[in-house]
């Protein structure tokens, strides 16, 4: 379990607001080398660049909303502030400024500031909403909560941006001025040997299973295997006996259920439904605040760490898309499934380099003060979420199809 939630009280980091800081280390380009060794990340495009010069002419007040399929996303957004330039503020989980001094201090400067996942933060709701009445920068936020490492399918977005910005939109519109949302697709396309890259992986992976390699396999079809011999340990683990004939999407749903139903039946009376994000947001809000004030014993303690591991666990099953590679098998797809398997093993994976990273900037969204309350979901996210979708779709042919090295 990756070192997300943080056992101490919360307190609320703001961003340093200059501006200079910002402007300077983002047009000479100081992100890049941090990009290349962290993330593997080489190459950058912004797309559609126009769009947001247009809303920032306008002085909309302005919130620029990502997909998140990768760790590197808030960092590659900077080569949308090098060729707009603008300097952005940016909504950061409160674990990051946990990490150290320095690393705080660069979130702060480079306009980041913090939010308690696990609890209300009207800190950091009140700060990103006056970011958008004042359009003194653009405001950057996830609307997915966590990243997917799985670029060509999104995951469920979050309705707290569209709270931000419906609010922010009333108090403009007393001075007839709007907020708008540009919905940005990130697409990462890998540039290198797909199976120099990923053998190696597999050969780990197939070690710790206590398989010989099995290289014979060809690589999808052994990627398959792992990845079914991996959910059956994690099914045994929790005392499933998956019968035959489950797709996987079943396989997971009863994974998810079995982890996270008796914690839904403690904490919130009964089992939940909606999006693993949220089911899992709602778990981590009633059982970690007690351990951050370290109001509970001991025995206490190690009974909600359990239960968050399983929230974690629950998180992992479910972020592996159905027949991801069997309908297009692209070395883009191939590399993250790999990545996946590693980080889920290991809480983290190698770098492997010669990734682009391309942001496709879409058309202003303009956001009505009103939502519609017959409506099932928040049209806002609704309308966010389907631009974001209809541009990976249409750069998922940019993909390179993945060819064995040994075909003619």
């Amino acid at each position: 379990m990756q070192n997300i939630l943080i056992e101490k009280p919360y307190e609320f980091h703001p961003p340093y607001e200059w501006n200079w800081p910002q402007r300077f280390l983002t047009q000479i380009g100081q992100f890049k080398p941090l990009l290349r060794k962290e993330h593997g990340v080489t190459a950058g495009e912004v797309r559609n660049i126009d769009r947001l010069k247009k809303s920032i002419a306008a002085g909309h007040g302005i919130m620029l909303c990502p997909n998140h399929p990768r760790t590197a996303d808030p960092i590659a957004m900077y080569y949308v502030c090098q060729q707009c330039p603008v300097s952005l503020y940016t909504m950061a989980s409160w674990h990051l400024f946990n990490q150290s001094r320095f690393m705080t201090f660069m979130l702060r400067l480079m306009g980041a500031f913090s939010v308690n996942r696990e609890g209300l933060d009207r800190k950091s709701v009140d700060f990103a909403i006056n970011t958008l009445v004042q359009a003194k920068r653009p405001l950057l936020i996830f609307p997915s909560g966590s990243t997917s490492r799985t670029n060509d399918r999104l995951m469920a977005f979050m309705d707290g941006p569209s709270f931000i910005a419906r609010t922010a939109a009333k108090r403009r519109k007393k001075n007839g001025e709007k907020v708008v949302v540009h919905p940005i697709c990130i697409k990462y396309f890998y540039q290198g040997d797909i199976e120099a890259a990923c053998l190696p992986v597999l050969d780990e992976i197939e070690k710790r299973l206590t398989w010989s390699p099995n290289r014979h396999l060809p690589l999808i079809d052994r990627i398959i295997k792992i990845g079914d011999a991996l959910l059956t340990l994690k099914e045994l683990q929790c005392g499933i006996r998956s019968a035959d004939g489950l797709t996987l999407r079943q396989r997971q749903s009863n994974m998810v259920n079995r982890l996270l139903n008796p914690l839904e039946k403690e904490w919130l009376g009964k089992p939940q439904d909606g999006g693993i994000q949220t089911r899992v947001k709602n778990l981590r809000m009633k059982i970690f605040p007690d351990l951050a004030r370290n109001e509970v014993d001991d025995r206490e303690r190690k009974r909600r760490w359990a239960q968050l591991e399983n929230t974690y666990l629950a998180q992992q099953v479910d972020c592996y898309p159905e027949n991801y590679l069997i309908e297009s098998p692209s070395v883009d797809r191939i590399l993250e499934t790999v990545e996946k398997f590693e980080e889920d093993i290991k809480d983290k994976c190698r770098i492997h380099g010669d990734l682009k990273v391309v942001l496709n900037i879409g058309e202003a969204i303009e956001v009505s003060t009103k939502r519609d309350r017959e409506a099932t979901a928040d049209p806002l996210m609704t309308s966010i979420r389907q631009s974001v979708q209809v541009m990976l779709d249409e750069m998922q042919f940019e993909s390179k199809l993945y060819q064995p090295a040994h075909a003619d």
